[in-house]
Parts: structure tokens; C-alpha cells; sequence
């Protein structure tokens, strides 16, 4: 969710982002912090459902041939094997030979379009999204949500904010040209500043220069996640993959830069020694 041009924002977009932030935000910041275990990991393998099927939609509606339920199901399932030591590469593995034999089976004139779709779905949507999962379950488990959350949220809405006053010079013109460069650059501040603040208070055993470098990390992926989205949507025509998410879009467009950020976190935190 970068930064667009003036001239894309009409005002009721940001004041329909202010209200589902104002309803969103408190109501993940309970799943987070007060409620059981549980109702996140559902959260989080509803969120994996969603965007499945949002991205077989899309290109279902650009004619191209797919295997929606069986994205849906076998990246519902992908996602869930986070929850058990050892099982997320063998959930995957299972599920790609499950996925690439459909075709033996069915009916339908055989098609590799169709089984790419589901694999891409599989990586791009469920393998990622379960680190969500990895994450929580570290001893700051809650606070890292919380941070990597915060982080790229307000990132994102900098980038949205200072992009459409200010935007002039493209970023990324043939695969989104509403995206500009001041609003990438008030993205990657905003997450830095964000990350100083939050790391004081939700991680105050981290040392400022790792939520710093964390913050920054965050502000770099999650953009590069946000135009790897970009792609996918103009390969097949579509603005958006849904209008769940009022002001938004749909899950997966909700979801853009977490899917890259999630990950980038999780082994910054694990890989450096802040949290195990």
C-alpha cells in the first residue's frame, strides 16, 4: 500500500482508511495481547484462506484457468503447519506433490497454468504468512506483532499521506504508476521513527540501533512486498483482489507488505539473537 499520486486519492479514500483503522486496530490489538493463542492462529488462517482465494479470483477473472478450492484448502493447510515444530517444509512438500497430481485425476483438459497458480498461492500467500505463526510463539511473540504491525502500517500510511500531497517523481512507473518515490522515502522514515518508538516500549531489552536497523528492514521489504503485489495485479488487469477490507481492497491487498515483512522479521529477531 504505497504512496500515490494526488491526482489518484479522492478525500473519502483517506477518511474510509480512518474508520476501519479505528475499528481494525483495537480489535487486533485484543486478538494480540488479551486473547487466547488460539483466536490468532484462527486469525491468521483465515487471513491464509482469504487472500488464497482472492488471488485465484483474480485470475479466474482474467480467464485464466485455475483450481481455486484447492488452493484455498491445501494453503489453509500449508499455513497451519507452523503451528508444529519441523512441519512447515513437509506440509509444503506434500502439498506440492498433492497440487501437481490434481491434473492426472480430474477431467479437465490438462493444465500447467492452473497448477502454477495454485503453487504460486502456496509461496507467495500461505508459506509466508505462516511465520505469523514462528513469530508469536517467540518469548516477545506478542510485542514483535504488535511492532511488525505498527512499523508497516504507519509506514504505509506516510507513504500514503506525504505521497499524495507531495508525490511528483514515479517509483515504479510500468508496474505501478501511482507509487512515488517521496512517498517511498516518507515510508522508510516513518517506519525508522516508528520502530525507535515502539521498540522503547513494546522491546525495551533491544538495543535502539537494532529497532532501528529493524524499523528500516521493515520499511525496505515491505514496500518491495507491496509492488511484488503490484505485479501480479497488472499481469492480470485487476486494480484490486477484492473489496473485503472497506478503503483497502481485499485481504491480500491488506496483506502486501506484511507477507514479505513477517518473514524479514522473524529471522532479524531470531538470526541476531534478540528473541528465541
Amino acid at each position: 500500500m504505497a504512496a500515490v499520486r494526488q491526482d489518484a486519492m479522492p478525500g473519502s479514500a483517506l477518511w474510509t482508511r480512518a474508520l476501519t483503522a479505528l475499528v481494525s486496530v483495537p480489535a487486533f490489538v485484543w486478538v494480540v495481547t488479551r486473547a487466547p493463542g488460539w483466536v490468532f492462529e484462527a486469525l491468521v488462517l483465515g487471513l491464509a484462506g482469504a487472500a488464497s482465494w482472492e488471488l485465484g479470483r483474480i485470475f479466474a477473472r482474467a480467464g485464466r484457468s485455475t483450481h481455486r478450492w484447492l488452493g484455498v484448502v491445501a494453503g489453509v493447510a500449508v499455513t497451519a503447519s507452523f503451528r508444529t515444530p519441523g512441519g512447515p517444509i513437509p506440509a509444503l512438500a506434500l502439498a506440492v506433490l498433492v497440487v501437481l497430481s490434481v491434473p492426472i485425476w480430474t477431467r479437465r483438459a490438462p493444465s500447467a497454468e492452473a497448477v502454477t497458480i495454485v503453487l504460486l498461492g502456496l509461496t507467495y500467500v500461505s508459506w509466508l504468512l505462516g511465520h505469523a505463526l514462528l513469530l508469536q510463539r517467540l518469548a516477545d511473540g506478542p510485542a514483535l506483532i504488535l511492532f511488525l504491525v505498527g512499523v508497516t502500517w504507519i509506514g504505509e500510511s506516510a507513504a500514503y499521506l506525504v505521497g499524495s500531497a507531495l508525490g511528483r517523481r514515479r517509483l515504479a512507473p510500468v508496474i505501478s504508476p501511482r507509487k512515488t518515490v517521496e512517498g517511498a522515502l516518507a515510508q522508510l522514515l516513518a517506519s525508522g521513527a516508528t520502530a525507535l518508538a515502539l521498540g522503547a516500549w513494546l522491546l525495551p531489552e533491544w538495543p535502539l540501533a537494532a529497532s532501528l536497523g529493524a524499523g528500516a528492514l521493515l520499511g525496505v521489504v515491505g514496500q518491495v512486498g507491496d509492488l511484488a503485489e503490484s505485479v501480479i495485479k497488472r499481469s492480470v488487469g485487476a486494480k484490486d483482489t477484492g473489496g473485503l477490507v472497506p478503503g483497502h481492497g481485499g485481504v491480500l491487498d491488506r496483506l502486501d507488505s506484511l507477507l514479505f515483512s513477517t518473514p524479514a522479521l522473524f529471522y532479524f529477531a531470531t538470526w541476531t539473537g534478540l528473541a528465541a
